[in-house]
């Protein structure tokens, strides 16, 4: 019998997590006022969770070690081989530091469409009519997220400084 795969391990450790997650959703207390627990929410995305979970399992174990991507050796060693390797992923989280420390001047809104629109560029690539079709998917899924939030939910936003100003 072969060792399992990183999927298998890292699905196992996702579930094990989640399982604890649930466990700890029993001690929330619930007021003696109210008709939908206060645990009913978290309930609800550990539930999805759990499901994302086995499903990932499942496909980590039913994948043939044949057909499973190989290593990326493109790369080299040391350290300039780990940015390489890795460079999508600090490429994100970079453009998410810079959306957390310009949102007091930018705003949910504004933030939120600027950070998307990097992220896909920037994963996607620059062609001219790529960018178009980023700036409208920013646009479209951030402002509709504002809209939801804002006028559905009646969730206050950061609004940032620069809309002060006008």
């Amino acid at each position: 019998m072969s060792l399992p795969n990183r999927d298998t391990i890292i699905a196992i450790v996702l579930l094990f997590f989640t399982g604890v997650l649930i466990w700890a959703s029993f001690d929330i207390r619930s007021p003696d006022y109210g008709i939908l627990a206060p645990s009913a929410w978290p309930r609800s995305v550990l539930a999805i969770l759990t499901v994302f979970g086995l499903i990932y399992l499942f496909q980590s174990l039913r994948t043939p070690q044949s057909q499973r991507p190989a290593e990326d050796t493109d790369a080299g060693g040391g350290l300039i081989g780990w940015f390489v390797r890795y460079r999508n992923p600090l490429w994100c989280y970079l453009i998410y530091f810079l959306f957390l420390a310009t949102l007091p001047f930018f705003g949910t809104l504004i933030g939120g469409i600027l950070l998307v629109f990097l992220l896909l560029s920037v994963l996607g690539g620059f062609a001219p009519k790529k960018l178009l079709l980023h700036g409208v998917i920013a646009s479209v899924s951030m402002g509709a997220m504002w809209a939801i939030f804002t006028f559905g939910l009646r969730v206050i936003l950061p609004r940032g400084s620069l809309f002060e100003v006008i």
